[in-house]
């Protein structure tokens, strides 16, 4: 058993589950660790995917008394159908552009550069959201929601596609731009995120299932345990801090980090793994 490399996969795992639902991309931080850590290869790739089902089951744990009603309530009830639709419909978009450019974005966008600089474009857009004229609440809770609200909202997320975006980022910020309480918008962002992050993960490990053996679940089994754990710790704290906060310091973060990375990569100070 390589010790270092499980060392990695724990790293990996915190860093995947401390940023997966904070509007500060957990697939540029995980892309920027990698490269610190050497640990950017074709089978770290499916590893980064694979680790966020981990995050996902923190979410499940963190929601389950509305999902384990909702599931209930389904085959008989009228909001918990129309909230499962909504879901659903919500994810199509994903589904539909990840499979046309998926491929393409992996293999031109994936690299840190590109990463810095979404961090700092995205960190003006989150100011730019939070300090313009308040746009009217229409929406107070998810059960709200129209199923012309979900699509729109699985839309935004689909620019999440371009790593260092943030898929928590877009489409909480962009909910809230198309008349979501912060509330509504945040919870959406957790429900949409489980079929999508479950989707990628089962779909990236099947596509590149040769890549993969037996010796490999020790590193995915750490990654995902440690994924689980920091994802579950930083749900709750953030269903606490978006009660009496906005998201502007998470903005200034991103800009700061971003121009930190692209600082340090002009310099020499950190040669990144392209």
């Amino acid at each position: 058993m390589d010790i270092v490399l499980l060392a990695k996969a724990a790293v990996m795992g915190v860093v995947e589950g401390l940023t997966e639902f904070l509007p500060i991309s957990s697939t540029g931080h995980l892309i920027l660790a990698g490269s610190l850590l050497g640990f950017d290869d074709a089978k770290a790739k499916v590893f980064d995917i694979a680790i966020q089902t981990g995050a996902i089951f923190a979410v499940i744990l963190v929601y389950s008394q509305k999902i384990r009603a909702t599931l209930v309530a389904l085959p008989t009830e009228r909001q918990a159908q129309r909230f499962a639709l909504n879901v659903f419909i919500g994810f199509l978009p994903a589904v539909v552009l990840g499979l046309l450019f998926g491929k393409a974005i992996k293999a031109h966008l994936f690299t840190p550069v590109v990463v810095a600089t979404t961090f700092i474009v995205g960190g003006f857009i989150i100011l730019w959201a939070e300090r313009r004229a308040p746009v009217a609440t229409r929406i107070e809770a998810v059960d709200d929601m129209t199923p012309l609200d979900a699509l729109k909202v699985g839309l935004v997320q689909c620019l999440a596609m371009v790593p260092g975006t943030s898929r928590s980022g877009s489409t909480i910020i962009g909910g809230m731009l198309l008349g979501l309480s912060r509330k509504a918008a945040t919870d959406f962002s957790f429900f949409l995120a489980i079929p999508t992050l479950i989707g990628a993960g089962v779909y990236s490990l099947y596509k590149e299932r040769a890549l993969l053996s037996l010796a490999d679940a020790p590193m995915f089994l750490t990654g995902l345990v440690f994924s689980f754990i920091s994802a579950w710790l930083c749900v709750r704290w953030l269903l606490r801090y978006i009660s009496t906060h906005s998201f502007v310091a998470f903005a200034y973060y991103r800009i700061v980090f971003g121009v930190v990375v692209l600082a340090t990569a002009w310099l020499g100070w950190v040669q990144w793994a392209e």
